[in-house]
């Protein structure tokens, strides 16, 4: 297996829904802001909901340290805006809701489960100049949490910022950071 850590995201143009209506979003978006790439399997399921309201009740709070989310699945754009005008808790996203249904995206980040058609649990922060620098990926079972994701946002914009400073575990603005060195070799 390779890492796609500090790798650029690909070329991609894909089509969302956001705000109500229909858009589309390619590589050119993501240009000098830094982004969240959210997969989840399908709309229309058990623990997605749970997820995509966690993320959209932090949503502000990402954009005000200047990140932009997109959730994304394989379903189309048209089975995004069904699921949001359904589902309560779908309706309260304001982040794009990009469609996947060419798995064009779940196979360049490596969460494409190809027997089903669908995606991994995969969350990816990349920075404004278009690298991954966090990628986890998780069983379909396994919900994640919006809180923790923006911890470790605010951590790696910290270290992009504070070069030769890094972030210890649990790590949160105003707490000491570490200055990698000799002196610190068995220190900790």
């Amino acid at each position: 297996m390779q890492t796609i850590i500090n790798t650029q995201v690909p070329d991609f143009k894909v089509q969302a829904y956001h705000n109500n209506g229909f858009k589309t979003v390619s590589k050119n978006d993501l240009k000098g802001k830094w982004s969240i790439f959210f997969f989840y399997p399908a709309d229309f399921t058990f623990v997605c909901p749970t997820e995509l309201g966690d993320m959209a009740d932090k949503y502000a709070d990402f954009q005000k340290l200047g990140v932009e989310v997109y959730g994304v699945s394989t379903d189309t754009h048209f089975t995004h805006k069904a699921w949001h005008d359904a589902s309560e808790t779908i309706k309260k996203i304001k982040y794009p809701m990009l469609a996947d249904p060419t798995f064009q995206l779940t196979r360049a980040f490596g969460v494409h489960i190809e027997e089903e058609g669908l995606a991994y649990r995969g969350t990816f922060l990349v920075n404004p100049e278009g690298k991954i620098v966090l990628a986890e990926v998780q069983d379909n079972g396994i919900g994640r949490n919006a809180d923790e994701l923006f911890r470790k946002t605010q951590a790696a914009q910290y270290i992009a910022a504070n070069p030769g400073e890094v972030c210890p575990a649990k790590w949160t603005p105003g707490k000491s950071t570490l200055k990698p060195g000799l002196d610190l070799v068995g220190k900790i």
